[in-house]
């Protein structure tokens, strides 16, 4: 909403005191209640108990500016899709405000002594169990999955039984890299930041070197900066605190490689999604914006750059037929059709959009005992579409919904930098 559309008789009133003095008043006085949100929102459409966007948004923005009422418990409900945010017509400012939402939930109203408090900051900080994960990989891979570990968790932790850990790479992708020497290329002119993440680091290395291999193969010097995690588990979580401290670390490191001539890029588009999105909305740091404004999803900078159609012509594999989900945070980003649209210009690989449902997990979210049923009758359109696809293997760009297309089916998952390799890249 413009200044000339502001009321004249108020002032911007900053509801939730613990954002960096962001006012989202506008965006809530812009929501007319169409309710479009609602429809579009994956919980709401299997929990008839669970209020919606709309409520948790400007409605609840509207009641906190009314009067100092606490936030809805059913905030953590909301799994952090973002799908409100493509579907409102007003541009109405909705995940900002369930994760401002949710971060004062958690700051002001959760136990912090709870069962639910202390699952939820282990599971939001990944990066951190991973890592000690990483240090004795084969022997926390049989642990996490070890029948009687698992029950435990269930019964003390509230993750769910039924799930099957990832398993730990026997050698990061950061240890990889350093082991081969670093960057094979050297080319200032085509120089990208390569922001990994943290599960193609600790349980997909694979696809770091693949989206290594690709880019050097296409004449790209890459840089692997110093880096914590996206934040993406801490927003779905309400911790923002956390999230912050791993941001500033970032937005730092990944600003000096833009002063080096680097864009940023990431293979897994929740990263991609909370450096380009989320961190603006909910953080004042110097240098954010200019981090936001040079991140790309992997996919989709070889795609704005580089003649990928001329590069694959005539390239051809032995790849079984694909069934293709696109996460949800790709299509907040636009790019829901880029993979199919490369893979269709390789000869011998098949892909099939499996429809627009979510997959269900959205990251932490489908871990915990209480949202699990919820998380697999989301994610039972898209079963049904892979069963009936002519593939037994999936593709997917996000590592938790590919986490769940397996647990769902029991398809192998690929990336598409994984496709892009294999048609692109001689074996090393």
């Amino acid at each position: 909403m413009s200044d000339s559309q502001q009321p004249d008789d108020s002032e911007p009133v900053n509801v939730f005191a613990e954002t960096d003095g962001m006012d989202l008043r506008p965006g809530s006085d812009d929501c007319y209640k169409c309710s479009i949100c609602d429809t579009n929102c994956p919980v709401a459409e299997v929990d008839d108990d669970f209020p919606g966007p709309k409520f948790q948004g400007p409605e609840q923005w509207r009641l906190k500016r009314k009067e100092d009422a606490d936030i809805d418990d059913s905030i953590m409900e909301c799994s952090n899709c973002l799908r409100c945010d493509n579907a409102c017509p007003s541009e109405v400012p909705l995940s900002q405000m369930h994760n401002t939402a949710r971060g004062e939930y958690v700051d002001n109203q959760m136990e912090k002594l709870s069962v639910e408090y202390i699952r939820n900051r282990v599971l939001a900080n990944y990066r951190t169990s991973a890592y000690l994960a990483s240090l004795f990989p084969r022997t926390a891979s049989f642990v996490m999955n070890f029948g009687p570990v698992r029950w435990g968790m269930e019964k003390v932790m509230g993750i769910p039984s039924e799930r099957e850990f990832p398993e730990f790479a026997t050698t990061t992708f950061r240890e990889w890299w350093n082991d081969r020497g670093g960057a094979q290329v050297q080319n200032p002119d085509k120089r990208v930041a390569y922001f990994h993440g943290c599960y193609s680091n600790y349980n997909t290395p694979e696809v770091g070197k693949a989206l290594v291999h690709v880019y050097e193969e296409l004449g790209y010097e890459i840089m692997i900066p110093d880096q914590g995690c996206s934040g993406t588990p801490m927003f779905a979580n309400g911790m923002l605190s956390d999230a912050r401290r791993h941001a500033e670390t970032n937005v730092e490191n990944l600003a000096a490689a833009i002063e080096d001539g680097a864009d940023i890029i990431a293979s897994c588009t929740s990263c991609s999604l909370a450096l380009r999105q989320e961190y603006p909305e909910l953080f004042d740091i110097d240098g954010i914006e200019d981090v936001s404004n040079h991140t790309y999803d992997a996919l989709e900078y070889l795609r704005i750059y580089e003649d990928l159609e001329g590069e694959l012509q005539g390239s051809e594999v032995d790849f079984p037929d694909l069934a293709y989900h696109a996460p949800c945070h790709s299509r907040n980003q636009g790019l829901d059709g880029q993979a199919l649209e490369l893979i269709e210009n390789v000869d011998g690989v098949t892909a099939e959009d499996v429809g627009d449902s979510c997959s269900g997990i959205s990251g932490t979210y489908g871990w915990k005992t209480e949202h699990y049923e919820t998380s697999m009758e989301i994610g039972e359109e898209m079963f049904e579409h892979m069963e009936h696809a002519e593939g037994d293997v999936g593709m997917t760009e996000c590592p938790t919904c590919a986490m769940q297309m397996e647990h769902g089916t029991g398809y192998e998952i690929k990336h598409p930098l994984e496709v892009l390799e294999a048609a692109l890249v001689s074996e090393e």
